[in-house]
């Protein structure tokens, strides 16, 4: 049996692979979109999105404060979580990307129909729905993942029990092992102390 862990300080060890990301990202309409306002402050609005081709794709009204923050900035990011679906809970996933803001008609025909379906299963909710997105007002935003952030609390849990199958943890990220030495090292501490 594996030894159980003996604290929380690496976390980064329990990502999600690829497979239960993308599942998480299709399965969930629900996301906080980040961004950055004029004087440096982080903001973040919750917002339905949809993924599609390895992008985020969501709606808003031109007019809204965090348009025009990306148009300034496109430096965005989305944090997604198995709350609110039939997924196990304790999953989440950050990705920093890049917003792209399309007011093109043709992005508009392919998008409002299909963000609709995605968030009303019937057809007929789904189509009134995208009649009142096509609005002249409305932007569709596209962000392009740079770097994810994912965390899988179940493989924690079975970890601090002892009971994680091997080869189930994702090796440690370089830049968490020097912090984790750095700050250990700032406080006078050895591994083996903590």
């Amino acid at each position: 049996m594996p030894e159980a862990i003996h604290d929380y300080e690496q976390v980064s060890v329990y990502a999600l692979d690829d497979a239960q990301r993308d599942e998480l990202l299709r399965t969930h309409a629900e996301c906080t979109f980040n961004w950055a306002t004029r004087d440096g402050w982080p903001m973040g609005v919750i917002m339905s999105f949809l993924w599609k081709d390895g992008r985020f794709w969501l709606t808003a009204g031109a007019h809204r404060h965090r348009i025009e923050a990306v148009r300034r900035d496109p430096r965005v990011s989305i944090v997604v979580t198995s709350t609110g679906t039939n997924l196990p809970p304790g999953k989440s996933i950050t990705a920093k990307g890049r917003c792209i803001v399309h007011e093109d008609a043709e992005t508009k025909a392919w998008f409002y129909p299909e963000f609709a379906r995605h968030l009303y299963p019937d057809e007929k909710a789904a189509r009134a729905f995208a009649t009142k997105l096509d609005s002249p007002l409305r932007v569709v935003l596209e962000v392009v993942p740079e770097k994810w952030i994912t965390y899988d609390g179940v493989k924690m849990f079975l970890d601090a029990a002892g009971k994680l199958p091997a080869g189930q943890k994702s090796p440690p990220k370089s830049a968490d092992v020097t912090r984790l030495e750095r700050e250990l090292t700032r406080r006078g501490l050895t591994q083996e102390k903590r």
